[in-house]
């Protein structure tokens, strides 16, 4: 689950978004479902930009309020009480509560009309230090939310090539 930032001229918003998956590590690209009848949506595109945003569960409620509400009625940075961050290579902003923000601008746009799908590349990205391994939220759908488990670390049978 994460929460994805945008701007358009002096208008900023946030959405809940449930549905993305990373495409590619080099250049780093990331698809997300974005419908066409969320208030981002034309944001988003015409702006070609976002941010994409990692939650952790302490911001749980707010990651359902905003997904519960529209931008066009309210100013969710405002309504929320989160920190509006500048981003250094895109204009959207950062959400300074989240572990990690990662900004990106749009890659691709063929599937954008017919499927909502759009393909980032992500342009820079920032993480918090602390916790190494933060408790983030995963959507199973209908409301029902997982929080990531504990951590296997594999690193000494790790191979580069799997990359």
């Amino acid at each position: 689950m994460v929460l994805v930032s945008s701007r358009l001229k002096d208008k900023s918003n946030i959405m809940t978004m449930g549905w993305h998956c990373v495409m590619q590590f080099t250049p780093s690209l990331i698809g997300c479902m974005i419908s066409s009848g969320n208030h981002s949506f034309r944001m988003i595109r015409d702006s070609g930009e976002c941010v994409i945003n990692l939650p952790t569960t302490r911001m749980t409620d707010k990651v359902v309020g905003i997904g519960n509400c529209s931008g066009a009625d309210a100013d969710k940075f405002q309504k929320f009480k989160l920190t509006a961050q500048e981003a250094e290579k895109v204009a959207a902003p950062l959400i300074g509560e989240c572990h990690a923000n990662f900004e990106c601008r749009l890659y691709e746009d063929a599937l954008v009309e017919k499927y909502s799908f759009f393909v980032f590349e992500v342009v820079k990205a920032h993480a918090a230090t602390s916790p190494e391994y933060p408790k983030t939220l995963h959507y199973t759908g209908e409301g029902v939310f997982m929080v990531a488990g504990r951590i296997i670390d594999k690193r000494d049978r790790f191979q580069p090539w799997m990359l």
